[in-house]
């Protein structure tokens, strides 16, 4: 345990591993305040009585809040009683994801990279199981909203949904990385290939799960981490070319909810929905058949339009803990997974949100000065693409509740509920401090110069 802290760079990575333990509790927090609201917890706009009670009002506030008819769950109970106890679970997997910190730190990173391409492949057959259930019921996988991203582990008298897409972020990253520390294979567009096909490989499996967020991390590591590498520019530049060039192929050949997801940004406009509505040819290309405005508030913009709700209402300071109507009625679905920042910005307001980003920040300059004091290619690529990974899936999953960026089910690291995202996460800070703790002896240019 204590061996943890031993080695190089102590003050980099004591900031690190505080900073993750700091953002693992806020989410522990959040995810049992939607579970436990405070009460009463009055929508604006409206008064308590006596008996503690709500008694709408007709302020402007409630109508804004609201945008909203209170129709489902507006109870304390439904949702919140069945989100009672994942604070517990969630606490358990912040255990266990300690646990592998720890671990991580027994043996070398570079141990890790001589079993990288066996993890990589171990991981690609998990992504195959999960395609095979399309085809033969498999009953250790499980098929929520039609997607099937988890298998079901035993575990005593319940069992443990397990996303092996989870697990394929680190292992993709590690091998990547090992592949890439050789001068060799990155600088020519010919040796292009390999990477290109480690990267391709789990990005069809995951995108057939279907699992649309993942792969819109994996695609901007792998461009990352090909630069940092030394790839030349005009080879990535070509790559981003091709990409650009089929991507109307592939908008095309999109099921209408996964477009809807990427089209659901424009949509925010009142002037693009009008001519949704009055152009039926542009509301097919944008989510798939006919347009309609009522069913825009109602169903495909239903997430965006409540999640921009609860973030507004929370002001400077927010609500207070466990207060506000999103965090007490079911009004915002998945508010303890994907849309979980909107619930801190509803509760802890603009203050809230900074004190969370700076400690974001700091987890990831502590990564950068990490990667930047490696004189080892492997582990300065593995530390570059572990950033970069939370990076990208920080400014994916805060834009998205903002309605900036598609609703993609990408996590917020370590503050979303789910074991399999928050042990993960745990383990690559566990990598990114075995890599601070260890300086290997080599011969090589300085941290990211290539000559």
């Amino acid at each position: 345990m204590f061996g943890l802290l031993k080695g190089r760079l102590l003050l980099t990575r004591i900031m690190l591993l505080a900073s993750t333990l700091a953002l693992t509790v806020i989410g522990i927090v959040a995810i049992y305040t939607v579970g436990h609201p405070a009460s009463p917890a009055p929508v604006p706009g409206s008064s308590a009585n006596e008996t503690g009670s709500v008694v709408e009002g007709s302020g402007p506030a409630l109508s804004k809040v609201e945008g909203v008819e209170r129709t489902e769950g507006t109870d304390a109970g439904g949702q919140t009683s069945e989100l009672a106890n994942l604070w517990k679970k969630q606490l358990v997997f912040g255990g266990l994801g300690f646990t592998a910190l720890v671990l991580i730190n027994l043996v070398s990173y570079r141990r890790f990279g001589e079993v990288s391409y066996g993890i990589y492949a171990a991981v690609l057959v998990l992504l195959a199981v999960l395609l095979v259930d399309k085809f033969i019921d498999l009953h250790f996988v499980s098929v929520i909203n039609g997607a099937r991203r988890w298998l079901r582990v035993p575990i005593g008298a319940g069992f443990l949904n397990i996303q092996p897409s989870e697990i394929c972020k680190p292992a993709y990253v590690l091998a990547l990385a090992w592949y890439l520390r050789y001068r060799s294979n990155y600088r020519s567009f010919k040796a292009l290939i390999g990477p290109f096909i480690l990267t391709i490989l789990p990005t069809v499996l995951i995108l057939l799960e279907p699992d649309l967020g993942t792969v819109l991390l994996m695609l901007p590591v792998f461009f990352v981490m090909l630069f940092v590498a030394g790839a030349k520019v005009r080879h990535l530049a070509i790559m981003l070319v091709i990409a650009l060039a089929i991507s109307p192929v592939l908008w095309l050949k999109m099921q209408p909810y996964q477009r809807l997801r990427i089209s659901s940004v424009l949509l925010q406009s009142d002037w693009l929905r009008k001519k949704a509505e009055l152009h039926p040819l542009l509301g097919r290309m944008l989510v798939g058949t006919n347009f309609s405005a009522k069913r825009w508030k109602d169903d495909w913009g239903y997430h965006l339009i409540r999640s921009k709700y609860a973030v507004a209402s929370g002001g400077i300071t927010g609500y207070g803990f466990g207060k506000g109507p999103f965090v007490k009625y079911n009004f915002l679905p998945e508010r303890h997974n994907d849309f979980i920042f909107a619930v801190i910005a509803h509760q802890w307001g603009f203050a809230g949100c900074i004190v969370v980003l700076l400690l974001y920040i700091i987890l990831l300059l502590c990564g950068l000065e990490i990667a930047g004091a490696n004189t080892d290619p492997f582990g300065r690529l593995l530390a570059i693409g572990m950033v970069a990974s939370f990076a990208i899936q920080i400014i994916v999953n805060i834009t998205m509740t903002l309605g900036l960026m598609p609703i993609t089910g990408l996590t917020l690291p370590f503050i979303s509920y789910g074991g399999s995202s928050l042990m993960v996460s745990m383990a690559c800070v566990g990598l990114l401090n075995n890599i601070g703790r260890r300086r290997r002896f080599t011969v090589a240019p300085r941290a990211f110069e290539n000559k």
